[in-house]
C-alpha cells in the first residue's frame, strides 16, 4: 500500500508553491492532476513520474468525483508515493476533504500540504488587501455554485455586515449574485473587482459597481476572483502609488 498526497499547487504562479509541495512533486510516482494546474508546477515532477490529468471546469468534468476518488485508491495499490495536485489549497473549495474521507475509508495513509489560496493570493496581486484599517475588519468567502435553482444553500442576507466578499467560481451567476446582494442590503455603488487568471501573466482586473453588475454585467472570463468591498478602491491607489515608485526609483538610478 502506498501514500497519497493531497497538494495544494497555489492560485497560478510557479513560484507560490510550498517548498513541501514542491519535494513530494518531485518524488512522485504518479500525479493527478486538475486543470488549473499550470505546466512549470508539472515541470518539478520526475520525467518517470505518470501524469493523469482529471480536470474539471464548468458543466465539463474529465471524471465524476467519484471515480477519481477510487483512482487515488488503485493507484495506492500499485505505486508508493501518489500525489493528488490541486488549484489553490484541497481543503478550500477543492473537496480534498471528500478525497481524504475516502481515503480514510479504504484504508490508504494519505497526507495534507496545504497550497497559497487564491481566496487572498490573487487579490494581493491585484493590490486587493481584504482587510484594511478602518476601512475593512472582516471578510468571508463563499462559492458561486451554490447561489442559484434548486440547491441554493447561500442566505446572501447574513453577509450584510461583512466588509469585504470574496466569490470565488461566480463568473457564471455574477449577474444573479449582485442582485441578490443588492436585495440583501449592500449599496449599489460598493465597488467589484474581477481579477481573471491571478498570479499569473495573463491576470487581468476589471473593476466595476454592483449596481453595474447587476444591469449590465462586464464580460468576464473563468478562471476568476470576484471581491465585493471598499477595500477595492484601495487598489488603483496603490496601483499608482506602485508606477510612482518604479519612476522615482528610474530617476534615483539614472
Amino acid at each position: 500500500m502506498g501514500k497519497v498526497y493531497l497538494v495544494g499547487a497555489g492560485p497560478g504562479d510557479p513560484e507560490l508553491l510550498t517548498l513541501k509541495a514542491v519535494k513530494v512533486i518531485s518524488e512522485a510516482d504518479v500525479i493527478l492532476y486538475d486543470r488549473l494546474v499550470s505546466e512549470e508546477v508539472l515541470n518539478y515532477a520526475e520525467p518517470d513520474c505518470k501524469l493523469v490529468y482529471v480536470g474539471k471546469e464548468d458543466g465539463k468534468h474529465t471524471l465524476p468525483q467519484e471515480e477519481i476518488n477510487k483512482l487515488l485508491v488503485y493507484y495506492a495499490n500499485v505505486y508508493e508515493k501518489v500525489i493528488r495536485l490541486k488549484g489553490g489549497d484541497p481543503f478550500v473549495f477543492g473537496r480534498g476533504g471528500e478525497e481524504a474521507l475516502y481515503l480514510k475509508e479504504h484504508g490508504v495513509p494519505y497526507e495534507i500540504v496545504p497550497g497559497v489560496s487564491s481566496i487572498y493570493a490573487v487579490p494581493a496581486y491585484a493590490g486587493i488587501p481584504l482587510t484594511f484599517r478602518g476601512v475593512a475588519s472582516s471578510f468571508a468567502v463563499v462559492t458561486g455554485h451554490e447561489c442559484t435553482g434548486k440547491e441554493k444553500r447561500i442566505d446572501w442576507r447574513s453577509f450584510k455586515g461583512i466588509d469585504t466578499l470574496v466569490v470565488l467560481m461566480g463568473v457564471r451567476n455574477r449577474q444573479r449574485i449582485a442582485r441578490e446582494l443588492l436585495e440583501a442590503g449592500r449599496s449599489p455603488e460598493e465597488p467589484v473587482a474581477f481579477v481573471e487568471r491571478g498570479t499569473t501573466s495573463e491576470q487581468r482586473v476589471v473593476l466595476s459597481t454592483l449596481k453595474e453588475v447587476a444591469s449590465s454585467p462586464p464580460e468576464v472570463k473563468p478562471p476568476a476572483v470576484m471581491v465585493v468591498g471598499e477595500v477595492v478602491r484601495l487598489s488603483v491607489d496603490i496601483g499608482e502609488l506602485l508606477e510612482n515608485l518604479k519612476e522615482l526609483e528610474g530617476v534615483y538610478h539614472a
